[in-house]
């Protein structure tokens, strides 16, 4: 062995094991696998809870190989680095391993320090030359409060082990430093979004750069694997792979059903890369703020702020919380709610979510870091791998409505060495205790859901296209075969790249007279490339797949940014109006330019909350099933003996659900007829659904239907019907000729028109407006879009991106994988068809979802809230 080898070894060796003494721990199995696997040369995926270790176990082997800093290992050396490294240092007593957290100094073998004392004039005789950075390892991150606490994280590691590595940060918000150290490449470590990845690969400099890549760290990658978003990280991957062959890839996932699938799309050049299982995942307390026996508990459409006592009680119980809502707008007015009954300084409470402005995410992020702050109300904008260990509890509004989801937020409560985690569940209505109960016995079992990746999402790969074009120009055979790498394209035909390739090049044949639609040019070389900078700099703005309709920016008439709201919202508010968000009570000044300028308004009293789109989480069909199973008796648990009396009711009115069964009821009531029918499948199946068996019915007895659907059913409501039976039903339920009936049934071409609006801005048909002028509102962006599609509808109706809005339509909002396996499935189960005499606690949240879309002078929760309480009364509920 040379002895610049030996001299690199004993270098790692000491520096590693002096950080493990430091800490008192050493190195878990699988993180001793993964350095050995990485420092061999190879790729794959680590798959282990939150806060077992997953960011040392990968960030371990780039570590090692820096310290050792010689010639390419041997299998001796690898054994003997990794072995080394944990010589000598204890086990700790609370077992975990893989924490980062400061060394102690002393413990330290000295970094590379600068020579002479501070205000020196020349450095040292013996001072080494400057070391210039070489990009080497890129951490994409899907999130990036996720990724300014990894940078922390991995900043300590550098910094304990006395390595001189430069680390940056190249999201959305970073530094103007960090952008400029990014795009110069004196970084030897870059955390990224996917989409700012994309942006740095449409300079035509950054490619040398990039080439010179070890490693590349995929985190969260269970929350990549199922959008756009990781389509377009897949193209990048292939591009990366491209530049430099010999590149190392590794994913760190969590709650995840789909392992192998995982592995596969992220390394398909590698389809025996490592799949290495973590530990076990670490135990929470599960507990659920139950009703008082006697209690009278709302059956549905409620916010759970009758829970508001109880939740404030919780909060108090303990030092810091983090509270769970399911959307921006609940956690809105949750916070309000807390706000208006907190008994401490308003400071200790905080909001946090997508649609705020990044200053104000930061500091609540940094009071539950330093525990000043005692309540965060948040979204799913905190439910990845950021880690606060000053939280000592998780509260969950609703449910959950999926088994992983409660698993990543319950993770983020005690993330402290040899601590289990707690959530408490806060059921808003009394059927969501049926959700909780499935939830817990789902978890007891392992169950987990998977994440089906998309396929040729074209729109992605016309704008990574767009991208690498202005990123020096390619060749279009070349691309072909390495686009065909990817997971998501492998599919991909010739037609269809050659469709992409027209696209680009000139819209497709009905847009080739517009100029606009011109973006990239084939040069005598064969090489396509964007030439003009006006089209360059638009592409650039829009780079990503993230849609955000008609944002508006909300912002102080005299000082800062609050964050932004949906047009639809802002727009219909007039001058005065006052409307809550980011935690304040605000007066509308004026809408201008896309801004909604806002004072704070005097005294207290109501306003409006805005509502996002696309707010709803539809019940997973894991979780389906498991309510099924809790319906059927099937499941023990606390939240179940809480209502027996309403399960009973169900029993006694109609019938309880089942695996084994279906259950239908056809009920007169309150003037209508209804058919209530309860697959268990969520929201976006039972919409299928319900179009499908409203054409079919009228088939068979012309009628006219209206329906509404939630996670455990749909109700169809009949003019005229007087009875169904099980034959019909039968019928109904026929899987036969699914995709024909779905076309006839529902308004495909309006459901494709509104799919076609994110499509066409993914694929860069809607650019955004250059800066100085102003934004494209929410109403100028939908006429666009329809106009454009009514133009390929008439003159091109073979477009390649017509043709993926009606591909997406079927398998993204109708799901018609899921609704041909409902089917299936509900034709061989026994039908339980029942006929009871008023509604029953399954059907009355189905018939207030009708009766909120019909117009009525009365108000709609008026109107609700009465039947309830006459329901209730008749029955002793």
């Amino acid at each position: 062995m040379s002895r610049t080898r030996v001299a690199g070894r004993r270098a790692a060796q000491a520096r590693l094991s002096a950080w493990f003494t430091a800490q008192g721990w050493k190195p878990s199995p699988f993180q001793r696998e993964v350095w050995r696997r990485y420092l061999a040369g190879e790729s794959g995926l680590l798959h282990t809870p939150t806060g077992s270790g997953k960011t040392l176990a990968a960030f371990g082997g780039p570590l090692l190989e820096a310290l050792a800093a010689g010639p390419p290992l041997t299998g001796e050396d690898v054994a003997g680095i990794v072995d080394a490294a944990a010589a000598g240092a204890a086990t700790p007593d609370h077992g975990v391993a893989g924490a980062i957290v400061p060394a102690r100094e002393s413990a330290l073998p000295p970094a590379r320090t600068a020579g002479g004392g501070k205000g020196s004039r020349q450095p040292s005789a013996r001072q080494p030359p400057k070391r210039r950075p070489q990009l080497q390892v890129l951490w994409i991150t899907p999130l990036r409060a996720l990724a300014t606490d990894t940078l922390r994280a991995l900043r300590v590691a550098t910094q304990a082990v006395g390595l001189d590595w430069q680390l940056g940060l190249r999201t959305g918000d970073a530094s103007a430093r960090d952008k400029r150290l990014a795009r110069a490449g004196r970084l030897d470590l870059m955390v990224i979004t996917p989409e700012s990845l994309s942006l740095l690969l449409s300079y035509p400099d950054t490619a040398p750069l990039l080439a010179s890549l070890r490693c590349v760290v995929v985190d969260e990658w269970h929350e990549l694997l199922g959008n756009k978003r990781g389509v377009l990280l897949q193209l990048a991957l292939a591009r990366l792979r491209a530049l430099n062959p010999a590149l190392r890839t590794w994913g760190l996932s969590a709650t995840l059903g789909n392992l192998d699938e995982a592995r596969a799309v992220l390394l398909p050049h590698a389809p025996d890369a490592a799949l290495v299982a973590g530990v076990r995942p670490r135990g929470f307390e599960l507990d659920t703020l139950l009703p008082a026996a006697g209690e009278r508990f709302a059956w549905a459409g409620h916010l759970g702020l009758a829970q508001l006592p109880r939740v404030l009680d919780t909060l108090m119980a303990e030092r810091t919380s983090l509270l769970f809502a399911n959307t921006r707008s609940q956690a809105e007015l949750w916070h309000r709610a807390l706000a208006s009954v907190w008994p401490e300084a308003p400071e200790t409470l905080a909001l946090h979510h997508g649609s705020l402005d990044p200053t104000l995410r930061a500091a609540a992020e940094q009071g539950l870091r330093d525990g000043s702050i005692r309540c965060v109300v948040a979204t799913s904008s905190l439910d990845l791998g950021v880690d606060f260990p000053a939280v000592d509890q998780v509260l969950q509004i609703g449910s959950p409505k999926g088994i992983a989801r409660l698993l990543q937020r319950a993770g983020r409560a005690r993330h402290r060495p040899g601590e289990s985690g707690r959530v408490v569940c806060v059921p808003t209505h009394a059927l969501e205790l049926v959700e909780y109960a499935a939830a817990r016995e789902a978890v007891s079992r392992g169950a987990i859901e998977a994440r089906p990746p998309p396929r040729l999402s074209l729109d992605v790969l016309a704008q990574h296209c767009v991208t690498l074009a202005l990123g020096g120009g390619f060749d279009a055979d070349a691309l072909y075969d390495e686009v065909r790498t990817t997971h998501a394209f492998a599919g991909l035909s010739p037609t269809m790249w050659a469709a992409v390739i027209d696209f680009i090049v000139q819209g497709g044949r009905a847009l080739s007279n517009y100029p606009d639609f011109r973006r990239v040019v084939r040069g005598d070389d064969g090489v396509y490339r964007v030439e003009d900078r006006r089209i360059a700099l638009r592409h650039r703005l829009s780079i990503g797949t993230i849609a955000s309709d008609g944002a508006v920016v909300v912002r102080f008439l005299r000082g800062g940014t609050l964050g932004s709201v949906e047009e639809s919202f802002v727009g219909r508010l007039r001058r005065g109006d006052r409307f809550h968000f980011a935690g304040r009570l605000l007066e509308l000044v004026r809408l201008e330019d896309m801004t909604a300028y806002v004072r704070n308004a005097a005294g207290a009293g109501d306003g409006t909350v805005p509502r996002w789109l696309g707010g709803k989480m539809p019940l997973s069909s894991e979780l389906g099933r498991e309510v099924e199973r809790a319906f059927a008796g099937g499941v023990v648990a606390p939240e179940l003996d809480a209502i027996a009396g309403l399960l009973q009711l169900q029993g006694r009115l109609s019938a309880l659900p089942g695996p084994d069964r279906l259950l239908v009821e056809w009920i007169r009531a309150r003037g209508g007829r209804y058919l209530f029918v309860y697959p268990f499948a969520g929201r976006q199946v039972h919409e299928g659904l319900a179009a499908l068996l409203a054409l079919r019915w009228g088939r068979m007895a012309p009628d006219s239907f209206a329906f509404s659907v939630n996670d455990y059913g749909f109700v169809l409501s009949a003019a005229r019907a007087e009875s169904v039976d099980e034959a019909q039903l039968r019928t109904l339920f026929d899987p036969v000729a699914l995709e024909d009936d779905l076309r006839e049934s529902l308004n495909l071409g309006e459901l494709a028109r509104r799919q076609f609006r994110e499509i066409a801005r993914v694929a860069g048909l809607l650019p955004p407006s250059l800066p100085g002028r102003a934004p494209r509102s929410l109403r100028q962006l939908q006429a666009s879009s329809g106009l454009l599609f009514d133009v390929l509808q008439r003159f091109d109706p073979g477009h390649v991106l017509l043709e993926q809005a009606e591909r997406e339509v079927f398998s993204a909002q109708l799901e018609v994988r899921r609704l041909r396996e409902t089917l299936d499935d509900c034709a061989q189960r026994d039908i339980v068809l029942r006929t009871p005499k008023s509604f029953t606690p399954l059907s009355f949240p189905l018939w207030a979802e009708a009766v909120r879309g019909r117009l009525s002078t009365e108000d709609w929760r008026t109107r609700v809230q009465r039947a309830a309480t006459q329901l209730e009364r008749r029955h002793g509920g």
